[in-house]
């Protein structure tokens, strides 16, 4: 078995399929196939079902994921700790983030992080709970981890910095007649149309606990893709209830920004595994330190 058996697996397991992979590795597919054979005959056992095109892990294969991850991570610190000496050139950094905290504080966080590094590359990777997080960073997938959440931030598995909170706020077109005030109760969204995101976002979570409340508004789209939200919001489909993450993009694209009352907020935090990290993720854990204690 060596390293680069576990990161063909690993591709296979992230692009859903041997082909995929392949391109992705810039290998040709039989010796990706190759690779993974010698694998499955070191370990003695399958680790996919081969299905038509289709590549179904086995329960073997399943029990490999979280090992390997820790695999390749570490031989990526081990990797960056030799490359530091040249004070971090070059390199690349993956964080996990949620849709909101990617919008703020990971902007002003990458922005002052590539100030002082340049030539490292920062791989941002979209999730949407903070339990898809923790796990991308416990199982070595990501290095670091934004988050954000109602309650205490995760302290268990993770190692956690906090970042500050943030309130909810709403977002209202410029010919709505809302837009003329600077806050509203939540009360006031009863019989009005939201934007509300997925289930397990904390977007939502805040808005059904409203609507649990009697608050009595309207779904007006559920929605996945945040990149949409402000164009939706502004094309007069709905209102959106999100942190206040988004007040200084949503009044550069022309949206109003509202105070919810009473203030609901978010606690948000940056993760890392416990452990040796790399040069980068360390360098990064600095930048954000330093963000938190300027506050």
């Amino acid at each position: 078995m060596d390293i680069r058996q576990l990161e063909y697996f690993l591709a296979i397991v992230d692009s859903g399929g041997f082909s995929r992979a392949a391109t992705a590795l810039y290998v040709s597919q039989p010796s990706l196939s190759q690779a993974v054979r010698a694998l499955e005959h070191d370990l003695g056992s399958e680790l996919f079902h081969r299905i038509g095109r289709r590549a179904v892990l086995t329960d073997a294969g399943r029990a490999l994921i979280e090992p390997a991850r820790a695999a390749v991570r570490s031989l990526e610190t081990a990797r960056a700790s030799v490359d530091s000496v040249q004070e971090l050139r070059t390199g690349r950094l993956d964080i996990a983030s949620m849709p909101s905290q990617a919008v703020e504080p990971l902007t002003a966080l990458v922005r002052d992080f590539s100030h002082l590094h340049p030539g490292v590359v920062v791989a941002v990777k979209a999730v949407f709970t903070s339990r898809e997080v923790v796990d991308a960073v416990r199982t070595g997938a990501v290095e670091l981890g934004l988050l954000a959440c109602a309650g205490p931030l995760p302290e268990k598995e993770v190692s956690t910095l906090a970042l500050g909170q943030q309130r909810f706020v709403l977002l209202v077109p410029p010919d709505d007649l809302l837009a003329r005030r600077q806050s509203l109760e939540c009360e006031e969204l009863s019989g009005r149309r939201l934007i509300v995101g997925q289930p397990g976002t904390g977007m939502r979570a805040y808005v059904d606990s409203l609507h649990e409340q009697g608050v009595a508004f309207e779904v007006a789209t559920e929605i996945e893709h945040r990149v949409a939200l402000l164009p939706l919001v502004l094309a007069g489909v709905g209102l959106a209830v999100v942190t206040e993450s988004w007040r200084n993009l949503a009044h550069r694209a022309g949206a109003r920004v509202l105070d919810i009352e009473p203030a609901t907020v978010l606690n948000v935090g940056l993760v890392s595994r416990r452990g040796p990290l790399t040069p980068a993720a360390s360098a990064f854990l600095a930048t954000a330190r330093a963000e938190a204690s300027s506050r």
